[in-house]
């Protein structure tokens, strides 16, 4: 509970490397999401090399903080994958959320930033990585060490409850 209620988007990071047993903890996370049918129709690629993170704000003006990450983890979805049709964006919004977590819960800072549904985002990342046209990709995750000090915020409003019916 203590990740996921202090969980913050955080934006700058410092140089420090994140270790690749990390990446791969949090990977290991975000597959644990549920999925319609069970289908798991994502894919991750971990982004580290600086030249190519360094590439993204060209065509992903709210992706900036992409450039001060030591690395990137990008979210797809697999349309071949998909049984149960436009469930993918939940199934792979659910790993975004555990990555998320997860990567608070090992003492790091990420943020989601968006890619799908806007086309010039999708498509650009697409020919930065030489992604094929069956994989979409739904969010890019920068993280690394926190280089902010935020706070948790209370979120909870019990107004948004309703019991039984509206």
């Amino acid at each position: 509970m203590k990740a996921l209620l202090e969980r913050r988007s955080i934006r700058t990071y410092t140089s420090e490397p994140v270790p690749d047993e990390i990446i791969k903890e949090v990977i290991m996370a975000a597959m644990c999401a549920p999925s319609a049918g069970n289908e798991q129709p994502w894919h991750f690629i971990v982004i580290n090399e600086r030249k190519i993170l360094d590439e993204i704000p060209a065509f992903h003006k709210q992706g900036a903080m992409v450039k001060k990450a030591p690395a990137a983890i990008l979210v797809c979805g697999d349309l071949e994958k998909e049984v149960h049709k436009g469930f993918w964006i939940q199934d792979c919004s659910a790993a975004v959320e555990n990555l998320l977590i997860a990567i608070a819960d090992k003492g790091l800072g990420a943020v989601w930033t968006g890619l799908y549904p806007r086309e010039d985002r999708v498509e650009g990342m697409r020919r930065l990585l030489g992604i094929p046209g069956h994989i979409v990709p739904l969010a890019l995750i920068p993280l690394g060490y926190s280089n902010e000090k935020n706070r948790p915020v209370e979120r909870f409003d019990p107004s948004r409850i309703r019991y039984n019916k509206w």
